[in-house]
């Protein structure tokens, strides 16, 4: 049975915690079909929160150590989506 694990990902301190948040980007990145980023961008501000949409794949071991990953950063609330059909 396939599932589909989507990761919610709310970034309190972008600032802050961007290098860390990319560097496990790019050690999952075999495990990330999809990546959205959301965030509040005006002409005069950019918000210092924002949610990170991810689309997971392949083996859940590497998926559950991405989570624990995420999760070790500060700042950092993750919600977790399965779907199986």
């Amino acid at each position: 049975m396939e599932k589909h694990i989507i990761f919610g990902i709310h970034l309190t301190d972008r600032f802050t915690n961007a290098l860390k948040m990319q560097e496990i980007f790019t050690e999952f990145g075999c495990n990330i079909k999809t990546r959205l980023g959301i965030h509040e961008v005006t002409k005069d501000a950019c918000a210092t929160n924002g949610i990170v949409l991810l689309e997971m794949c392949g083996d859940e071991a590497k998926i559950a150590e991405a989570e624990a990953r995420f999760l070790a950063v500060s700042g950092v609330e993750l919600q977790k989506m399965v779907f199986t059909h």
